[in-house]
């Protein structure tokens, strides 16, 4: 009996032992060599720590205002602002539309990886008569700098008859970029 309680005890002080190291161990061990450099730098311009991991939250984030350029076969087809917020939402006003054919639209968007974002936009067209004539949707796919100050990446276009859904005429494809917009 005494020998079962002693190897109780032994073999359940290994086990808490083990449990202890496990917990302040870091969980991907040899990967924090493989990640990007990027991602251990210390903010303000400090050297690059290896052994501190900056948190997912202090990366650039998409949320604020850009200047964007669309472009299509090295043509530019569309510019305005956008504003991208907190609640997964996206606001733009397009540049290449008349007011009167409706030049803002509304989109929900979601962070797909590190740097990586996906937005899924929606525009209701009108003729400069104010008929309502298409569903426009764009999507976009899009990566920002590692300082945040700018975007590059790709979207497409498809319009929509309102009454029907069928495509009115193909797939606009092209790149999109972007400057963050500061108050300074």
């Amino acid at each position: 009996m005494k020998n079962l309680a002693r190897s109780l005890i032994l073999g359940l002080s290994a086990v808490g032992f083990a449990f202890a190291l496990s917990c302040t161990a870091y969980a991907g061990c040899g990967d924090v060599l493989l990640k990007h450099k990027s991602d251990y730098m210390m903010r303000n311009n400090r050297k690059p720590d290896i052994f501190q991991l900056v948190s997912y939250k202090s990366r650039p984030s998409m949320i604020g205002m850009w200047s964007i350029k669309f472009m299509s076969g090295g043509v530019p087809t569309d510019f305005g602002y956008t504003v991208w917020h907190s609640d997964g939402t996206e606001f733009l006003n397009s540049g290449s539309r008349a007011p009167a054919t409706q030049n803002y639209c509304l989109g929900v968007w979601k962070q797909t990886g590190w740097y990586t974002y996906k937005l899924n936009h929606f525009a209701l067209s009108y003729d400069m008569s104010g008929k309502y004539n298409a569903n426009v949707n764009i999507k976009e796919n899009v990566t920002i700098d590692h300082d945040g100050d700018t975007f590059t990446g790709t979207f497409t276009i498809d319009a929509a008859d309102p009454a029907t859904g069928a495509p009115l005429g193909p797939q606009l494809a092209g790149t999109i970029s972007g400057a963050r917009v500061t108050a300074d």
